[in-house]
Order: C-alpha cells, then sequence, then structure tokens
C-alpha cells in the first residue's frame, strides 16, 4: 500500500495512533500481551485485534522487542506534518463539514491538497441540501446546539407533499445519507417519532433542557445480514471502510475467508445493496434471503436494462 493511501485510510489511521499508544506503554515498562490486546481493544476498530497483536508479535511490524520492549528511546509524539495539514484544510473546505463549525487555527496560511471542485460525484443523488442557504445553515447550527445540549426543540417544516407540520420535540440524532447527499434529524417526544430532512426545516428554536435520564431512546428495528468475504484486492481493508458505520462482527474462517454480521435499519437498506454489490465476487451474500432476493432482482434488472441498451453485463 502506497504512502498516501495509508496516510488517508481511516483505518490506517486509527493504527497509528494505536501503536503510539503501544509503545508509549512499553516505554514505561508496563508492556504485556494481556495489555497489548487490551489497548488495541479499547483504542482500535473491533477487527484490527486480528492484526495489530500479531504484526507486532511477529516482528512483521519491527517495533518491539521479544519481551515487549520498545525499539525507540522516547515515547512517540504525531505531529502533524504538511501533506497532514493540507489534508485538514481541504476537509474544511467541505460545506457540510463547515457546519459543524470546526476550529481551523494553524491552518490559515496553508494551501489546501485539493478543493471540493476537483470532484465529480456519479453515486449520489443530484438534490441534496443545500449547504449554503442561510436559513438551512442557521436552523442545522440550533439543531446541533439542541442535540449536544440536550435541549427540547421547537420546529416547524413541511413534509415530501408539502404539508406544514409545527411539533415540539427531543432531538437525539443527526444523521446523513451519502447516497443521498442529505442530512435528517431523528426526534421524539411527540405522539411518533420523527425523521426529518434538514432540508426542509423552516424555523426551528431552542427550549429548555431535559433530564437524558429521563428520556429512553427508540429502539430501532435492526435486520442482519451476513456476508462472506473472499479477502481480494485488499478486500478486508475496504469492506471494514466502506462499512465503519454500521455495528458489525467480523470473525476469521480461513486464509483470506471471512465472516461478517452487520446489522442495519431498513431505512439504509436501498444504501447498503448498492455498497455490497460495488465489491462484486469479492462479497457473497450468505442470508438473510430476503436481502438475497434484493440482490438477485437488482442484478437481474441491471441484465435487463444492459440488453436493452446493448452493453454487457456487470459480472457480481
Amino acid at each position: 500500500m502506497g504512502v498516501a493511501a495509508m496516510l488517508f485510510s481511516e483505518i490506517y489511521g486509527s493504527y497509528f495512533n494505536v501503536v503510539a499508544a503501544v509503545l508509549a506503554e512499553a516505554a514505561e515498562g508496563c508492556l504485556t500481551e494481556g495489555s497489548l490486546t487490551e489497548l488495541v481493544q479499547k483504542k482500535a476498530f473491533a477487527e484490527s485485534v486480528l492484526a495489530i497483536p500479531a504484526a507486532l508479535k511477529s516482528g512483521d511490524w519491527p517495533l518491539l522487542g521479544k519481551n515487549f520492549e520498545p525499539v525507540i528511546r522516547h515515547k512517540p509524539t504525531m505531529p502533524l506534518t504538511t501533506l497532514q495539514k493540507r489534508w485538514l484544510k481541504a476537509l474544511l473546505l467541505d460545506p457540510r463539514i463547515a457546519l459543524f463549525a470546526p476550529d481551523a487555527a494553524g491552518l490559515g496560511d496553508v494551501e489546501p491538497l485539493y478543493k471540493p471542485e476537483t470532484f465529480v460525484w456519479f453515486d449520489r443523488y443530484a438534490d441534496g441540501d443545500p449547504y449554503g442557504d442561510e436559513n438551512y445553515i442557521r436552523c442545522f447550527g440550533t439543531v446541533l446546539q439542541a442535540v449536544r445540549e440536550k435541549r427540547r426543540l421547537n420546529i416547524r417544516f413541511h413534509s415530501r407533499t408539502g404539508a406544514r407540520h409545527a411539533i415540539t420535540c427531543i432531538p437525539y440524532r443527526l444523521e446523513y445519507s451519502a447516497k443521498d447527499d442529505k442530512f435528517r434529524l431523528l426526534a421524539a417526544g411527540t405522539r411518533r417519532d420523527n425523521v426529518i430532512n434538514l432540508a426542509r426545516v423552516e424555523f426551528c428554536e431552542l427550549l429548555e433542557e431535559y433530564d437524558p435520564d429521563s428520556f429512553r431512546l427508540p429502539e430501532k428495528n435492526l435486520y442482519e445480514l451476513v456476508l462472506l468475504l473472499h479477502d481480494e484486492r485488499n478486500g478486508l481493508e475496504r469492506v471494514l471502510l466502506h462499512f465503519s458505520h454500521f455495528e458489525k462482527e467480523t470473525r476469521k474462517l480461513g486464509d483470506r475467508l471471512y465472516q461478517i454480521q452487520l446489522r442495519y435499519d431498513q431505512e439504509d437498506e436501498t444504501e447498503l445493496l448498492i455498497r455490497v454489490l460495488s465489491f462484486g465476487p469479492v462479497l457473497e451474500v450468505k442470508a438473510p434471503a430476503e436481502f438475497i432476493a434484493l440482490v438477485k432482482d437488482r442484478i437481474d434488472r441491471q441484465a435487463a436494462h444492459t440488453f436493452t441498451n446493448g452493453g454487457t453485463i456487470p459480472r457480481y
């Protein structure tokens, strides 16, 4: 894997931070096999327990001696490189990130690595949220503050059909759909739970704080998807990155063969289906039968469309 890919990958970013913590513990003479595993479990993805301790103990990553002593003299520090600063500056140009008012201190004179217009998106809908609209930015900031400070919210919005609604609610989560390029608010406290697209919010007002202990989050109706991964062309790394925001368990079945049990909300089913299909034959759906039927139906429709237009069938 190239240096740039290691720098910009979430997985390898986590790896570097975990190994730094391991070396710091080793520098104090406190590292044992048990504490090594515990550090990895605490600071990295659950699946990292399969890779990091083995790489350190075998010497593939030559950073520890046989008795877990470090090969370096001092605790590691991780200052930002110029390349990392340029990458962060590029991220801060993203209008979605700007909604969260991030701290850009120290990056004022840094040239961004790329600009938003560098990329042309072909795998998401074109009617994303109006991130530059003043009312959208104002409402988003109010909603974000309410979620962070555990405050009730007075909110006016219009539905998909255009009907106007006004509710007092408890906003408990903001979600983002990469496929739709939209933020949505999950709110409770009315006669039913509400999922509100932020772009449809016309006005919102902060109200009093509520006691988090007195509020119970609505239980999601989660479905379980069982996948069989053939680890080819960095398949494991790519799958864990693409599905990082889903609750999941990964188990090694054999040489370069893994089983992934992934839990998802039904609202994310279409997006999940598209992502699974994008991996082609390296990712096989084992259960449930309903999801397998969705895969077959999607492939059949793609094949029919391809024949109609004189193309070739995608090889899944």
